[in-house]
């Protein structure tokens, strides 16, 4: 990595972390989303070329052979704690190609309408999620929030990012690492289904957590936001 792109991110991150102010309620979540966006552009100079290993993680690395099991063992645990929420399609649990967890929450029963404020009933499952998180720490995790397209593209996109936020900020106030959580908003840019149906605009108003595993020597892909 040249130095101009050394210096262009890091002033990228700088700007962003001081635009999270400090009497931000929403700061720590709003702190993880700038560290997140620029992370592709400087990871680079936080990787030893020799080992392939990320420099100054804060968080623990599983050894590459290891990485499948430990991964196994997390799944089993959300779909056993999650049973009756996945039952009642509050939530879905995929695993994707690279070993990343993918949950899928539904916001009709996460967040009123309209509103970044987590359902008291919810917060039980996200109690569930973080002591399954802190028991597998050995994860990085990225909330991305979503909208359906009533409304402004600016405002749902504002909208996404609350909710993204809501969801980091809760985690950590149970517990879970703040090193490893960023909140992330996506506005109407990615619906799963058309937004000309109820039931479709319904399924594009989500949360999607991604679990994505610290692989020792392979540890800049976990700090890479999924899409």
């Amino acid at each position: 990595m040249n130095l101009s792109i050394k210096f262009a991110a890091i002033t990228i991150a700088f700007g962003l972390l001081v635009a999270c102010a400090t009497d931000d309620p929403n700061r720590r979540a709003k702190t993880g989303a700038a560290i997140g966006a620029v992370t592709g552009a400087i990871v680079g100079h936080q990787i030893d070329h020799d080992t392939g290993r990320f420099i100054g993680a804060a968080v623990g690395a599983i050894a590459g052979g290891a990485a499948g099991h430990y991964m196994d063992e997390q799944e089993k645990d959300f779909n056993r704690e999650l049973e009756e929420e996945r039952k009642r399609n509050e939530i879905e649990i995929e695993r994707l190609k690279d070993d990343t967890l993918k949950l899928n929450l539904d916001s009709e029963v996460s967040f009123d309408y309209d509103s970044a404020k987590i359902k008291p009933a919810f917060k039980t499952t996200l109690n569930k999620l973080a002591e399954i998180m802190i028991k597998y720490d050995r994860t990085i995790v990225f909330v991305v929030g979503h909208t359906d397209n009533t409304g402004s593209e600016a405002y749902n996109q504002m909208l996404s990012e609350r909710r993204a936020s809501s969801v980091v900020n809760y985690l950590i106030a149970q517990g879970v690492n703040a090193d490893r959580l960023y909140a992330e908003g996506r506005g109407e840019t990615a619906p799963r289904a058309t937004n000309e149906t109820a039931s479709g605009r319904q399924l594009n108003r989500r949360v999607e957590i991604f679990i994505k595993p610290v692989v020792e020597g392979e540890e800049q892909k976990a700090y890479q936001p999924p899409r």
